[in-house]
């Protein structure tokens, strides 16, 4: 039996896991720009071409041909690099390049941002990327890939910022490897290097730090900035001044790299720096950045999306972008005579980033001024930054064929490389996340705990009530709102799109609280059904029960449907969900397009921070919740479909009844919050959300009409004995209807 229960949790665990990655295919990945240049014709992309030649088996890359001669070169930005946006996904944009170098056509292809779903149109996201035809790939190598300047979109400023990006770094590595325009891959020198001397731990004061450039400063005054938008033009943001004296401080920043010993030893001392060093992987880097005045570097779009959209690095044709999982708070500055600031954070620079710590490098921050109700104008300004020579010290190199001149870039890292780099990656994001992951995990172990332990705990039923009050309360506004942790039903059409892949566990181990929801999924499915889940540990059903319990305060009626009607109303979500499935099949794309039937994302995940017709759908579900409690749960939820189809192997019934419950009792089907209990009594574990209020009757003496009169019997006896004086046995309470 036990071995039976064990192999059941790996089976499903295992299934429940990745519904929501889609698996890395470990070895060789086939270039993506087969499946794009039959929908693109090529004359868009280079123009004057007839036809596409064959993919190189070198470079993946397509040659554009004009009458069998190759006029141009067609390549996929996503082929070359993997820089994601707010989704975690690659951005798909063709693009053409001709022999000197120079862009003849960009198509944005395919992506999966939310810039949509937040009432900004693809339209607009492409006009912008199609306007990088006529880029000089040239002067962008010159410049570090800075050359142009961006046309950013007011609400989708990291997606123009990661399209833009993958562009001018996938480009310049075509250039390179082709030799066009003069171009040439970059080799490693054979003669000495300089790397950063790990013995040099002086501790230096904040004017000697500033004085020799170990930390960089960026100053800009009001004044400065008023002039700065009037040299753009934009009439809207010159009519727009900052507004205060010409010599207020708008920003003033600084910049230091914090893993040269010397540098974070003197700035975050001791302790703070082996904290440092012990959270950094081979190959990493951190950096502090440090400011003060009106302008903040960070601003807040990293709270909604994880993503610090004002500042990134730049380094040659490398620039890094840093995601809250990078990022970290400093508690104080140490060195003697560091002045005060209002913003102090360290930002880790992966590995495989490309950077290297002995060549200079900028940080790029972008400043936005509001120009209407949802219109910007931006600025950019550099803050440079080059490790002066006294931190550095020059070895041999050692004997590899790497050293003698050979190209030093490749085109796509091994799958070894790639498994390496994402085990590092879910490996300190668990530890950067450990509090959350704690604070997760003792919530699902309490609610575990309460589950096996139900009868003991629902004999209170003051404190049954408010027990699951605080936990909904925890489950919307720490799980959900503040840590988008809401499963989908898109993860389980995910699932079944990679059945034909290999499976990665370190895809799904990005995210340590989704493991965990699908983990306890797991368990649940096996133990108590879905309602584990959907009662307790759905955001979204958690906002329909507290704002329903609302409603009863406010005295708004209750409308409980008829049993007839509501049992046909309870197919509507395996449909749904079944409708879903079958356009998955078809196109996993056109299947997430039409999960936005599930109201997650607004509610939860965007917080309400969407076009109005996906709002309106929304306050439209918990209207009508208003009314039917959990009515999108009963009725709607593909998800909750979803978990009930594998849930039907649940292998333990722990709610328990009376043989009167149904017949001629009534209390618990009248009571029960989503009408999951029968009229003859027998509970439909596929509807049921675990809530235990049933249990909290099944133990009342004074509404279970089985423990009332059992509690009479129990009086009538001690009366008779002498136990008890006849007076206080008439205090019994009288059966409930």
């Amino acid at each position: 039996m036990l071995f039976s229960i064990f192999r059941y949790l790996l089976a499903v665990s295992s299934m429940v896991f990745s519904l929501f990655a889609i698996g890395v295919s470990p070895g060789y990945t086939a270039p993506l720009i087969g499946s794009y240049t039959d929908k693109v014709p090529v004359g868009d992309i280079v123009p004057g071409a007839d036809s596409y030649g064959q993919i190189r088996t070198d470079i993946p890359v397509v040659p554009a041909l004009k009458g069998g001669t190759v006029v141009g070169w067609v390549f996929l930005t996503s082929d070359f690099v993997s820089t994601t946006g707010y989704s975690g996904k690659p951005i798909h944009t063709l693009v053409g390049i001709d022999q000197d170098a120079v862009l003849t056509g960009v198509r944005l292809v395919k992506h999966s941002e939310p810039i949509v779903l937040i009432g900004i149109p693809d339209s607009k996201i492409k006009a912008v990327t199609a306007k990088y035809a006529g880029l000089d790939l040239k002067a962008e190598a010159a410049a570090g890939g800075s050359a142009h300047d961006l046309d950013i979109i007011s609400g989708a400023t990291v997606t123009i910022m990661v399209i833009d990006d993958s562009i001018v770094r996938s480009g310049l590595k075509v250039a390179r490897a082709l030799g066009l325009g003069g171009l040439k891959e970059k080799t490693i020198a054979a003669g000495p290097v300089k790397i950063v001397d790990p013995d040099k731990r002086e501790i230096s004061d904040w004017q000697t730090l500033t004085g020799d450039g170990s930390v960089r400063r960026l100053s800009v005054d009001v004044a400065q900035i008023n002039e700065a938008f009037r040299a753009q033009g934009d009439p809207k943001a010159i009519a727009r001044p900052e507004p205060g004296p010409d010599t207020d401080t708008y920003i003033d920043m600084y910049l230091a790299l914090v893993d040269v010993p010397s540098i974070g030893l003197s700035l975050l001392g001791e302790a703070d720096y082996r904290n440092l060093m012990s959270r950094l992987k081979e190959g990493d880097h951190a950096i502090a950045v440090m400011g003060r005045g009106r302008y903040s570097f960070k601003g807040s779009g990293y709270v909604r999306g994880g993503i610090f959209d004002r500042i990134h690095l730049i380094q040659d044709d490398v620039a890094v972008r840093f995601h809250d999982r990078q990022h970290a708070r400093i508690s104080q500055i140490v060195a003697d005579g560091a002045p005060a600031f209002t913003e102090m954070d360290l930002f880790v620079i992966p590995a495989d980033s490309g950077f290297s710590p002995v060549k200079d490098f900028r940080l790029q921050l972008l400043v936005q001024r509001a120009i209407g109700a949802i219109d910007k104008a931006f600025l950019t300004f550099d803050l440079g930054y080059q490790l002066p020579q006294g931190y550095l010290k020059t070895i041999a190199p050692a004997a590899q064929a790497g050293d003698t001149g050979q190209p030093a870039s490749s085109f796509a890292a091994t799958s070894d490389e790639d498994k390496a780099a994402a085990q590092a990656l879910w490996m300190r994001i668990w530890k950067d996340r450990k509090v959350d992951v704690a604070i997760l995990a003792s919530a699902i172990g309490l609610l575990t705990l309460v589950f096996f332990f139900q009868m003991q705990v629902t004999r209170h039923e003051r404190f049954t009530f408010w027990f699951r009050i605080a936990f909904l309360v925890f489950t919307l506004v720490w799980l959900g709102w503040m840590q988008n942790a809401q499963l989908s039903v898109v993860n389980v059409l995910a699932f079944f799109s990679s059945v034909t892949t290999h499976f990665s566990w370190d895809a799904f181990l990005m995210d340590p609280l989704v493991f965990l929801l699908w983990f306890s999924v797991a368990a649940a499915l096996l133990f108590w059904g879905r309602g584990a889940y959907c009662g307790w540990l759905c955001p979204f059903g958690a906002l329909q029960e507290l704002t329903n319990r609302l409603a009863k305060l406010c005295r708004i009626p209750q409308w409980e449907l008829p049993w007839g009607l509501h049992e046909r109303l309870w197919p509507l979500k395996y449909m749904i969900f079944l409708a879903l499935f079958g356009l998955s099949l078809y196109s996993l794309d056109v299947a997430e397009h039409y999960a936005e039937v599930e109201p997650f994302k607004t509610a939860i995940i965007l917080k309400f921070q969407r076009a109005w017709p996906f709002v309106t759908f929304v306050v439209v579900l918990l209207a009508a919740g208003l009314f039917v409690e959990r009515f999108y749960c009963r009725y709607l939820c593909p998800l909750g479909a979803a978990l009930a189809i594998p849930a039907r192997l649940r292998m333990f019934d722990w709610l328990k009844r009376y043989r009167e419950c149904g017949n001629p009792c009534q209390r618990c089907a009248k009571e029960c919050m989503v009408q999951a209990i029968h009229p003859e009594g027998n509970i439909n574990a596929n509807e049921c959300l675990n809530c235990l209020h049933c249990q909290v009757l099944y133990q009342h003496d004074q509404k279970c009409p089985v423990c009332i009169k059992k509690a009479a019997k129990r009086r009538r006896f001690e009366v008779q004995t002498g136990l008890v004086k006849p007076d206080a046995a008439s205090n019994a309470p009288a059966p409930a209807e």
